[in-house]
């Protein structure tokens, strides 16, 4: 019986092959898909219907249907897991109830939980740090609903072997409590299946890089159907809700859908991961480009400033070396008495007797006049062409 209460796992068997990231819940509303039965005697009288579950994260595309008797109201939701349902899948939440609210089936929210010596996740996990029974886990389930746990239910044995790497647990139990004046009766299904990852270590080879040692990461994903009921009215429900039409039935277009949605968000993060890598590599190439430029740029300084500095030195060296020079030179000139002139026009230069002050010299610039007199010019009184010569330092400079 419990299989036909948890065909939810024939949709994930897909969805596992992807994950799940992020915590919102589809929308409760739902739809009818066939007009409800004419009211009888009883709210099992009147035959069943079928009643979609939208998603609303899909544009409210049907997720999900639930058969329940036609008298029956529905409500359902479609969690789409993520880390506050410790890394679980889309699965649904409903609950069918009576006309007076008094009997009621329900698929409650996943149950998870996880343990070990490896990155184990935390958020929406339940705090249990090991391996649970699934009749333990009904057990605590009671205790939580604060109903009276009377003792587990006789079941066929499982016939379907698990995969490698995880385990299966299924079980039921009957459980009682008060309502008012109603004694009501009870049971709890669930499936429990676990699933063992084993990661090797790694040997470190790089100093100061601690290896890492071989650890094992245990997750279990319980789901939990009730059925519950006036003691009076429990065995006829469960016939009725004991058939293989009833309940959950999976929307297989749906769940291709969903998987192709997280796969284009799984690209479009790709994509959004590989552009922001790119961009940081580049801005990484644009600073080391800009390093690199102001560096040549203040080699080149360096460069000018050492070319400058030099350039500086060499000419300070030779208008020394020319200021030594002019010094000597006229040192000379002041030691044999004399001087030296320039002509003005051919920049020749000659030697004269220091005695006078003006010098002047013939075209043929071998015969020259010297006299102190600043008004004397031989130009037609001496035969020839006459050229006043400028007294110069010893080595010609001006």
């Amino acid at each position: 019986m419990i299989a036909g209460r948890f065909r939810i796992t024939t949709i994930l068997v897909a969805l596992t092959l992807f994950g799940c990231k992020g915590s919102q819940t589809s929308a409760a509303g739902v739809t009818a898909a066939s007009a409800i039965a004419p009211v009888a005697s009883s709210s099992l009288d009147g035959g069943t219907r079928s009643q979609d579950v939208p998603d609303t994260t899909l544009n409210n595309m049907p997720a999900y249907s639930v058969t329940l008797p036609a008298k029956w109201t529905l409500q359902g939701v479609v969690m789409q897991g993520g880390p506050a349902t410790c890394d679980s899948y889309a699965f649904p939440v409903w609950r069918a109830a009576s006309p007076d609210g008094l009997s009621y089936v329900e698929q409650m929210p996943q149950m998870m939980w996880a343990w070990g010596t490896g990155p184990v996740p935390t958020v929406g996990c339940l705090p249990i740090k090991g391996p649970m029974s699934a009749q333990d886990l009904l057990k605590n389930v009671s205790a939580t609903l604060q109903v009276k746990y009377i003792g587990p239910v006789a079941m066929p044995a499982a016939s379907a072997a698990a995969a490698p790497g995880t385990t299966t647990d299924q079980a039921e139990a009957d459980v009682s409590y008060q309502n008012g004046s109603f004694a009501m009766s009870g049971r709890l299904m669930t499936q429990v299946s676990c699933t063992v990852k084993n990661f090797p270590g790694m040997k470190s080879i790089l100093a100061g890089m601690p290896s890492t040692p071989p650890s094992t990461v245990n997750k279990c994903v319980a789901q939990v159907a009730y059925f519950t009921a006036p003691a009076t009215q429990f065995a006829a429900m469960m016939k009725v809700w004991d058939s293989p039409a009833m309940g959950f039935h999976n929307n297989v277009a749906w769940g291709n859908a969903w998987v192709q949605r997280y796969a284009k968000q799984g690209n479009a993060q790709n994509a959004a991961m590989i552009t922001a890598a790119n961009a940081k590599i580049a801005a990484g190439n644009a600073a080391i480009a800009h390093t690199m430029a102001v560096q040549q740029q203040e080699h080149d300084q360096f460069l000018q400033q050492m070319q400058a500095g030099t350039d500086a030195s060499m000419a300070n060296a030779a208008a020394i070396a020319n200021s030594d020079h002019q010094m000597a030179m006229d040192t000379v000139d002041y030691s044999l008495d004399q001087q030296t002139v320039m002509d003005p026009n051919t920049g020749a230069i000659s030697k004269a007797s220091s005695a006078y002050n003006y010098t002047w010299v013939d075209s043929s610039g071998k015969t020259s006049y010297q006299t102190n007199d600043s008004s004397a010019n031989p130009n037609g009184v001496m035969p020839g062409t006459w050229t006043k010569q400028q007294v110069v330092h010893g080595n010609g400079a001006p």
